[in-house]
Order: structure tokens, then sequence, then C-alpha cells
């Protein structure tokens, strides 16, 4: 039992976890919206953009999330004035993500040392978190959990059928930005535990597994927050026995917790397909 609990007995381990758990939180909730709109590859490119700000952060010496999360938010919106601008959405992220990072990978090619809050963002590292972190990811969270209830049935709209929200009133366009700054904020804040390369992972696949188990809206949105929050738990406990980083021990469970229910569904599937001959159901 003191083998198990021996994590704990550590302060940054305790931090880390609760940081894990709400950001699983976070990313499975949003990522519900995400994988409805089929937005998953916007989500996947600006969580590369925001790698631009977090390289001229370091190199200005700025505070990791005051320059990530202005270059995320100026690039969430300018991938939406874009699209205003009668370019196509999937060209406006490229257009975006691919000049942003590509000015990373400038600037990491020019200024070759960079410190591990660097490394975290790239490939997560939960058990370097601050306390500062904690506040930070909580404050999003509050946020941005916030921001769904009261947006709820609008961001339902949008989400579904955009000429349907029109006509219906919503905004459109409004609840456009909107969401995309929340997506920008979801990601600047979670970079520290999953990292630039892995996040998307954790944003889709919990969604995904909820959408296997469930097709009520509101229970996929529950079951998802719930399935990252307890994988975020799980991947980063394994992550400190077997010493890998955080955001891989939560993607490659997450992924391995997947193809169970995956294959847990569809083995009830053809249970229930299946009809015993001796079944007094059975047509004749």
């Amino acid at each position: 039992m003191d083998f198990l609990l021996e994590p704990f007995r550590y302060e940054f381990f305790s931090r880390a976890v609760v940081v894990g758990m709400m950001a699983g939180l976070l990313c499975g909730v949003m990522g519900v919206y995400i994988t409805t709109r089929r937005m998953s590859y916007i989500a996947h490119g600006l969580s590369h953009a925001i790698l631009g700000g977090a390289v001229l952060s370091y190199v200005l010496g700025l505070n990791f999330y005051i320059g990530s999360g202005i270059w995320g938010f100026g690039a969430a919106l300018l991938i939406q004035y874009l699209t205003s601008r009668k370019i196509y959405s999937d060209a406006a992220i490229g257009i975006v993500t691919t000049a942003s990072f590509a000015l990373g990978v400038a600037v990491i090619s020019t200024y070759r040392k960079f410190s591990q809050n660097f490394e975290a963002a790239l490939f997560g590292n939960v058990l370097g978190i601050g306390p500062t972190d904690l506040w930070i990811v909580t404050g999003v969270t509050v946020a941005l959990l916030g921001l769904i209830f009261v947006f709820y049935r609008p961001l339902l709209f949008w989400c579904f059928d955009r000429e349907v929200a029109q006509v219906h009133g919503v905004p459109v366009f409004a609840m456009d930005t909107l969401f995309a700054l929340m997506l920008a904020a979801l990601l600047v804040a979670t970079l520290q535990v999953l990292g630039v390369t892995l996040i998307i992972s954790a944003v889709v696949i919990p969604a995904s597994i909820s959408r296997l188990l469930s097709d009520r809206f509101g229970y996929m949105m529950v079951i998802s927050g719930t399935v990252g929050a307890a994988i975020a738990f799980v991947g980063i406990y394994l992550s400190y026995y077997f010493d890998i980083a955080s955001g891989a021990s939560v993607v490659l469970l997450s992924t391995l917790v997947f193809g169970i229910v995956l294959s847990w569904t569809r083995f009830q599937r053809r249970k229930k397909r299946y009809i015993s001959p001796f079944h007094p159901e059975r047509p004749l």
C-alpha cells in the first residue's frame, strides 16, 4: 500500500494530478463540440500555431501563458477573419498555423538554448507544474465551463446546423469567434500537461469514447469530461512509475481505453442482433 501511495507524498505530484484532471475534464467537454463540428483539424493546427507564441515568449523573456495566450488568440481571430473573406476554412487554418509553426522552427534554429519549460510545451511535463500553473489552469477551467453553461443552447444549435441556428436568431459568426477563443484558451492552458504534439488526442479520444456510449449530447459531455479526467489521473500516476512524459502516458492510455470501448460496443451490437433459433420471439 505504501508503494502505491508513494507519489502522493510529494507536493508536486499532487499538484500535477489536480492540474491533469482539470485539463482532462476540460479537453473532454470541449472535445464533444470539436468532434461534432468536425473541427479536429483546427484544434490540431491551432495547437501547432501556439508553438510560435511559446518560442517567442521564451526568447523575449515573457511569461509563457501571456505570450502563448496572446499569440493563440491572435491566430484564432486571424483564421476567423480569413474565413469571413471567402477563404475556405481549411485553407485559412493551413495558412495561419503553418506560418506560425514555421516561425517557431526558424527561431528554434537560431536560438538553440531552451529551458525545460519549453520542452514541456512540446511533449508535456505535468510533474514540473508550479503553483502559478495550478491557479491559471483552474481559472481557465472555471471560465470555460462557465461559458459553456451560459451559452449551452446557442452553442448546441451552432454545433449541429449553422443555417438552422441562424434562422433561430443565433449569432453564428459570434459563436464562431467565441468558440475559437475558447479553443485557444484551452490549448494554451493545457500545453504544459500534454504538449503541442499530443494535445489533440486528449481532445478527440474521450469525445469519441463518449460518442460510442451515448447519442445524447448532454450525456456525451458528461461522459467525455469524466473519462478525460479519469484517464488523466491514471495516466499521470503511471507516468511517475514508468518515468515517461505525462502527455505520452495519458494519450497511450486513452487510446487503449478507446480500443476497449470500441470492441465492447461492437460486441454488444452483435449480441443484440443475434437471436437464438430457440428464442420465442424469433420470426418464423
